[in-house]
């Protein structure tokens, strides 16, 4: 398998696993201009997307880390990170987001 081809299918799971939890969660951030996250040192991959929520409007990088968790970071308008939560599952992405995003 490509590393391509395996960077599309851990972003589309992560896109999946969060439309399972929430089929509106994606809708209600104002998500936008999805993008696959590269394998890197740290990270097997992820999903980067754009959000225009209530609270925090930049980016969201959901990354699967090697030890099959994720970390989500999120990144203001001015490129900043303003939080990275560690350790999350995929049952924890949609309140983690949430809670950031201020619903």
């Amino acid at each position: 398998m490509k590393t391509s081809e395996r960077t599309m299918e851990i972003a589309q799971a992560i896109m999946d696993q969060i439309k399972y939890a929430d089929r509106s969660a994606l809708w209600a951030w104002g998500a936008k201009h999805f993008a696959a996250i590269s394998e890197s040192k740290e990270f097997q991959g992820g999903l980067a997307f754009q959000v225009n929520g209530l609270t925090h409007k930049g980016w969201v990088k959901v990354c699967l880390r090697w030890v099959d968790d994720y970390t989500i970071i999120f990144i203001n308008k001015n490129r900043e990170v303003v939080k990275t939560v560690e350790g999350c599952y995929c049952d924890m992405l949609v309140p983690v987001i949430d809670f950031i995003e201020g619903k």
